[in-house]
């Protein structure tokens, strides 16, 4: 199937377009401020669209949505198609740690690699705490380009290994250094980067949230319908903006009758979004305190979270490092091992609300515990013990 993808567009002003290639990585040119850079938008010719697409059997990989999607060129790993799970209280969990590399950072990925592909680039580079480092790579890998990651040195030692197990160059440089390194590895050696290379506010790849909207398109076909709310783990927006565009696709297409409203949760350590809303500004820059929610502990926000918000009805809300242990505990009793930061959007639901939706509600879980920053480091010696002792703990043990 052929992409009916048309053009790159601004997001801060819709009129303002620009050819679908090169992608813009560093935010629209035109529209962005010395104080404010704005991303790109990706569009479709939507009468286009094939009757039956929403009809075609499930299947993974991103392919099933060519025609809503820019151009896959590099090949993907069985990306998507990850599994609704409906807890007891009747709240479904969109279980994004079932992607090849166990996150939805997968998604975005099979996407912006496609696009260096597509353009001819010599190489990709990303800047990442974890989770996207690791698919950056994992993606890079199968389509044979090299890859750079910047990340902590204080990653967990799982993650650090998995970053590390795909052949990527990892460097751990300090933080300030970051961004002027990667725009260089852009501009002087013909990388693409898929992450942000902008300092007034995070842009990100133009083509990456278009990945992240495939995630409406399964949770509305599961239901039979859209969702009443979707509630997302938030860092810099790019995944609550595409969930929330491919929900408003839906609705444009006659797909489902109605838009969820979508909330943003962030670590109460941070909640740069949240401060944009409460301030009416298009982003915002806050201090950053400690939390485990490593993922998602940014200093500054996007436009795009701004513009899902504002265009769903939903809003920014925030938890604290209890709020959302509670909510990853809730998880793990019903058999979902996810990473701290995956459960703020559950975390917010319990914490926030609200509770008297009309129709299903839905929590996106982004990645695997397996990324969590006590995962690997505990041990635990082996137990000396007798029968007496082990028939005792299994019939004292309070019932799950």
């Amino acid at each position: 199937m052929k992409s009916l993808a048309t053009s790159q567009r601004s997001l801060r002003d819709p009129a303002v377009r620009h050819p679908l290639w090169p992608p813009l990585t560093a935010g629209d040119p035109v529209t962005s401020t010395d104080a404010v850079a704005y991303p790109l938008d990706i569009d479709y010719d939507y009468d286009r669209v094939p009757d039956d697409l929403f009809s075609r059997p499930a299947a993974h990989g991103l392919e099933r949505w060519a025609p809503l999607l820019p151009p896959l060129a590099a090949p993907g790993l069985g990306e998507g198609d990850t599994p609704l799970v409906r807890l007891a209280d009747g709240v479904w969990v969109k279980d994004e740690s079932r992607n090849p590399t166990w996150s939805h950072k997968d998604r975005l990925n099979r996407v912006t690699v496609s696009a260096a592909v597509a353009s001819g680039a010599r190489g990709i580079v990303v800047s990442s705490s974890g989770n996207h480092g690791a698919s950056a790579a994992a993606y890079a890998a199968r389509a044979g380009l090299p890859c750079v990651v910047f990340t902590s040195p204080f990653a967990p030692p799982a993650v650090a290994s998995h970053v590390r197990a795909y052949g990527a160059t990892v460097l751990t440089v300090p933080q300030e250094s970051v961004r002027p390194f990667m725009r260089r590895i852009v501009d002087e050696l013909g990388y693409q980067s898929v992450s942000s290379v902008t300092d007034t506010a995070h842009t990100g790849h133009p083509f990456g949230p278009e990945g992240y909207k495939t995630i409406a398109y399964e949770i509305a076909l599961d239901l039979g319908r859209a969702p009443a709310a979707v509630h997302l783990p938030t860092g810099y927006g790019e995944l609550l903006y595409g969930v929330a565009k491919g929900f408003l696709e839906l609705a444009r297409l006659g797909v489902t009758d109605s838009v969820p409203r979508v909330y943003a949760t962030e670590p109460a350590a941070a909640g740069a979004l949240t401060e944009a809303m409460r301030s009416g500004a298009d982003t915002a820059r806050v201090p950053v305190g400690p939390t485990a929610a490593y993922a998602i502990d940014c200093e500054i926000s996007g436009y795009r979270g701004v513009v899902a918000l504002r265009e769903t009805g939903g809003t920014a809300r925030t938890v604290t490092d209890d709020q959302m242990a509670e909510a990853q505990a809730e998880l793990a009793a019903q058999g979902l091992w996810c990473e701290l930061s995956s459960a703020a959007g559950l975390a917010g639901l319990r914490a926030h609300g609200p509770v008297d939706e009309d129709g299903p509600v839905v929590c996106v879980v982004t990645s695997s515990g397996f990324k969590d920053t006590a995962t690997a480091r505990a041990t635990h010696a082996p137990m000396d013990l007798e029968w007496a002792e082990v028939k005792a703990l299994l019939t004292e043990a309070p019932s799950p």
